[in-house]
């Protein structure tokens, strides 16, 4: 399976609609961004790890919260995002298909010297928009084939008396 690592705060200062709810809230832009690549992940099948950096936060310990194949990881008190990923990446970086993604030239460098694939988070960004059409468009399919109609569910006589009383008004 296909793993992908994002670097939390490089995409949302990279993508025009996060950027844009980051200045109101942070914590809205990263549930939005998380919404959003539940959504990815699950339409074609790969493990995020979404990184945040936490390394300016005194005294912050590793955390990571699992919701589906996204993993959301909130660095430790003097690590970065970049080093996270890092260090995950030349454990498994020849192992399986990962990509990285990130605008952070120094970190493509370093993450496809060991196995990585890079894409740039606005490069994610258009992939992200291309999947989420995929995605509306198999809904939209999806609700006009499971729509509930009333001349599915009731008696052909009745049917037939309720149209005979529709074009008599």
């Amino acid at each position: 399976m296909k793993v992908i690592f994002v670097d939390g705060y490089n995409v949302i200062n990279h993508w025009p609609d996060l950027n844009k709810i980051k200045d109101y809230s942070y914590e809205s832009a990263r549930v939005k961004l998380i919404e959003r690549l539940q959504n990815y992940s699950s339409y074609i099948g790969c493990k995020i790890f979404l990184v945040f950096d936490a390394h300016k936060v005194e005294g912050s310990i590793e955390k990571k919260e699992k919701s589906g194949e996204v993993t959301v990881v909130f660095t430790k008190d003097g690590e970065t995002a970049d080093s996270f990923i890092e260090r995950y990446v030349n454990n498994i970086g020849r192992k399986t298909e990962v990509i990285v993604v990130t605008s952070d030239s120094l970190e493509q460098q370093v993450t496809f010297q060991r196995g990585a694939i890079r894409m740039s988070s606005i490069e994610f960004y258009y992939e992200m928009k291309e999947i989420e059409g995929k995605i509306s468009k198999k809904t939209e399919v999806y609700e006009v084939k499971n729509k509930n109609l009333l001349e599915d569910n009731i008696n052909d006589n009745i049917l037939e008396k309720l149209e005979k009383i529709r074009r008599s008004h």
